[in-house]
């Protein structure tokens, strides 16, 4: 069975993919910090007959992320595709966002990401088989200045995305993102249609893989 591990697992666009992927036949790993309400999540899925596991690790600390992916590896097999969907979703303007929680924000929004691809890129290189797939925002090309940390982290995770595709293509590894241009509220429509690009992307031929897809209400 292929393993999706789903880091900032929530109840909006990462269930919604996780179960994309579940419904495919994947074994399902949902992360957050909140064990509690991601054994909720988990739960959701394990009532439709998917298997859903759970694990806890900070996306704001380096050193949890990269043992998050070694112990997923260890206790659930490889790693088939990681999804990386967590985000802080602060609302501060330059001039009311103390230093302290920028730099833990831009952690959370994009240093997470960059550290659990640098972990799982490992095994897949050796596999020459793997997806890593980035939830990006429409933030990254519009950016705002009311949210500012979050828009310079979706723009981060949008070069990581294309930064990283080349070299990666050439080591088997798919990574790509979809730039989310909308609000998307749990259990919504937009989520799922969001799920569904995330899905697209991973069933694309190697020859025919993009590193973005840009998904907006309007264009779906």
């Amino acid at each position: 069975m292929k393993t999706f591990l789903s880091i900032g697992a929530g109840p909006g666009m990462g269930i919604s993919t996780a179960e994309r992927f579940a419904a495919e036949g994947f074994q399902v790993v949902l992360v957050s910090r909140d064990a509690t309400k991601t054994r909720e999540l988990a739960g959701r899925l394990k009532s439709k007959g998917y298997t859903a596991e759970v694990e806890t690790a900070d996306a704001s600390d380096p050193e949890s992320v990269g043992r998050l992916v070694v112990n997923v590896e260890r206790k659930y097999g490889a790693i088939d595709v990681l999804h990386y969907n967590a985000g802080a979703l602060r609302k501060a303007t330059l001039a009311e966002q103390p230093r302290d929680t920028f730099v833990s924000d831009l952690a959370v929004n994009v240093g997470g990401a960059l550290v659990a691809a640098q972990a799982a890129a490992v095994r897949m290189e050796e596999r020459k088989s793997g997806a890593i797939l980035l939830t990006g925002g429409g933030f990254a090309l519009a950016p705002s200045p009311d949210f500012l940390s979050l828009s310079i982290g979706k723009a981060g995770i949008r070069a990581m995305a294309l930064g990283l595709f080349e070299p990666f293509r050439a080591k088997g590894i798919h990574i790509a993102t979809v730039t989310v241009m909308a609000l998307v509220a749990p259990d919504s429509k937009e989520a799922k249609a969001v799920a569904e690009h995330f899905w697209r992307l991973y069933s694309q031929l190697e020859d025919a893989w993009t590193a973005e897809v840009r998904y907006s209400p309007a264009s779906a």
